[in-house]
C-alpha cells in the first residue's frame, strides 16, 4: 500500500530470544518520519531525482541512518537500516506523489529545516511538525501572483519572439486566462489533466477570433507565448539530465510525461484550428511589423519578475532571481551571436550551473535560486512544440529540422550544466 511502512521481521537468536530493530523505538520513528517528509517536500518543490535522493541520503546519514532512495516523477522509495549493518532494510517507505512545481521560498525553507535538524539544534519531531506546516494551500495573494506571472510571461516572450506590442498585449492577455484556467485546477484533479489541452484550445480559440475580427496577429508566436509557461522545456531538461546521469527510471518516465504534455497542448491548437476554419473564422494572414530590437531588454525585465513570481520566490530572493534570470539571457545571447545557438545554450548553462553552485557553496543556500530560474529561458521546450506540431500538421520537413534543432539545443544545455558542476563543483545537494 503506498505510504505504509513495512517492518523487518524480528529473528529469534539461539537462546529463543526475539530481536527486534531499534529503528522502531521512538526516536528512531521520528528520525525516519523527518527524513520521509522532507524527501516528500523536495519532490513536492521540484526538485531533479538526482539532487533529492543525493540531499535525502545526506540528511539521513548525519541522523545515523543508512537510507537508500529511488525516486521519479510520481513516486519515492525509501529504505531504512542501521550503519554496520547486514545491509538488509529494516523499514521501507513507498510515497505515491503527484509531479512537483518548483516553489523557491519553500524549497529555501525546506533546506534551512533539514540543516537545523541534522546539525542538532532541532529536534527532527520539531523539525517534521515544521516541514508538515509547509503543505499548507498558497494564499489568495500567492495564486494572484500566479495568474499575473503567467501574463506578465506570456506578454515578455512575446516581445523577446520579435512580435509586435498589440501581439505582445493579446498574448499577456490569454496569458491571464490561462493562468486562471491552471489556478482553478488546483485541488481539481479532473480539470488538471485536462489543463493543458484546454489551455491550448482556448488560447487558440482567443488568438484566432481576434486576429479575424479585431487586428492581425503573428498567430503561432502569439499562441505559443501565452502557452509559454506550460511548455515542459525545464522537464525535457531534468529528464535529459537524468538520462545521462543514469537515474534512468526517473529519466525516461519525466521524458515521457514531458512528451505528453506537449501532444495535450499540440491537440489543443490544432483542434481549435479546425473548427475556426469549420466556423469560418480566418485569421489575417499579414501581421504588424514588430517592435525595434530595444524592446527586448524592458521585456527582459519583465520576464525575470514573471519566473520570481512564477516560483513563488521569497522577497528577499528577488534581485538574485532577477539577476540570475538576466543573466543567463545576455551569455546566452551573445554567445549565440558569436557562435551560434547551440554555443550560446551551452555557455548560459555552464554559467548557470557553475555560479549556482558557487552561490550554494558561499552562502549555504540552495543553488536552485540561481539554477531553476535562470535556465528557463534558454530551455528549449518551445521548439518541442513547434516540432510536433509542424509534424501532426503534415509540415515534414518543417517538423524534422525543429526536431534536430531540439535534440541539438537538449544536449548543448545539458552539458553546459554538466560542465559547470565540473567548474565549480556542487557542496550542497540542492
Amino acid at each position: 500500500m503506498p505510504g505504509a511502512v513495512y517492518p523487518r521481521m524480528t529473528a529469534a537468536t539461539a537462546d529463543g530470544c526475539v530481536q527486534a530493530g531499534t529503528l522502531l523505538d521512538e526516536p528512531g520513528r521520528a528520525r525516519i518520519g523527518f527524513v520521509i517528509e522532507l524527501a516528500k517536500r523536495l519532490h513536492q518543490y521540484g526538485t531533479a531525482a538526482p539532487r533529492l535522493e543525493q540531499a535525502v541520503g545526506n540528511v539521513a546519514q548525519q541522523l545515523g541512518l543508512v537510507c537508500d532512495v529511488l525516486s521519479t516523477p510520481t513516486s519515492i522509495v525509501l529504505s531504512f537500516g542501521r550503519p554496520g549493518g547486514d545491509g538488509i532494510a529494516e523499514i521501507t517507505q513507498v510515497v505515491r506523489i503527484a509531479p512537483g512545481e518548483v516553489n523557491l521560498a519553500r524549497l529555501c525553507r525546506a533546506d534551512e529545516i533539514a540543516d537545523q535538524v541534522a546539525d542538532g539544534s532541532l529536534n527532527p519531531r520539531r523539525g517534521l511538525a515544521q516541514l508538515r506546516a509547509l503543505g499548507r494551500p498558497l494564499a489568495r495573494g500567492a495564486l494572484w501572483a500566479t495568474v499575473v506571472s503567467y501574463g506578465l510571461a506570456a506578454a515578455s516572450i512575446a516581445v523577446l519572439f520579435h512580435t509586435s506590442g498589440v501581439d505582445a498585449i493579446a498574448a499577456g492577455v490569454i496569458g491571464l486566462v490561462i493562468g486562471a484556467l491552471a489556478v482553478a485546477g488546483i485541488g481539481r484533479p479532473r480539470l488538471a489533466v485536462a489543463n493543458d489541452a484546454i489551455a491550448a484550445l482556448v488560447a487558440t480559440f482567443i488568438a484566432t477570433m481576434v486576429s479575424a475580427w479585431l487586428v492581425p496577429l503573428a498567430l503561432k508566436l502569439v499562441v505559443l507565448s501565452a502557452l509559454i509557461v506550460l511548455v515542459p522545456g525545464m522537464s525535457l531538461t531534468n529528464a535529459v539530465r537524468e538520462l545521462t546521469s543514469q537515474h534512468l527510471a526517473s529519466g525516461v518516465a519525466r521524458f515521457a510525461g514531458a512528451a505528453a504534455t506537449i501532444l495535450k497542448l499540440t491537440f489543443g491548437t490544432i483542434a481549435a484550428a479546425q473548427v475556426c476554419a469549420f466556423l469560418h473564422i480566418v485569421p489575417a494572414m499579414h501581421p504588424l511589423p514588430p517592435l525595434p530590437s530595444w524592446w527586448q531588454w524592458p521585456a527582459l525585465a519583465v520576464a525575470a519578475v514573471a519566473f520570481a513570481l512564477l516560483f513563488q520566490t521569497a522577497r528577499r530572493d528577488y534581485p538574485l532571481v532577477l539577476t540570475a534570470v538576466i543573466v543567463g539571457y545576455l551569455v546566452t545571447y551573445w554567445g549565440g551571436n558569436a557562435m551560434g545557438p547551440a554555443f550560446g545554450v551551452f555557455m548560459g548553462g555552464l554559467v548557470l550551473s557553475a555560479g549556482s553552485n558557487l552561490y550554494a557553496r558561499t552562502m549555504h543556500r540552495p543553488g536552485a535560486l540561481v539554477r531553476e530560474p535562470g535556465v528557463l529561458l534558454l530551455v528549449p521546450g518551445s521548439v518541442g512544440f513547434r516540432s510536433v506540431s509542424d509534424l501532426l500538421s503534415n509540415q515534414i520537413a518543417s517538423g524534422t529540422h525543429v526536431a534536430v534543432l531540439l535534440v541539438t539545443l537538449l544536449i548543448s544545455l545539458v552539458a553546459g550544466l554538466l560542465f559547470g558542476d565540473l567548474l565549480v563543483a556542487p557542496r550542497r545537494s540542492l
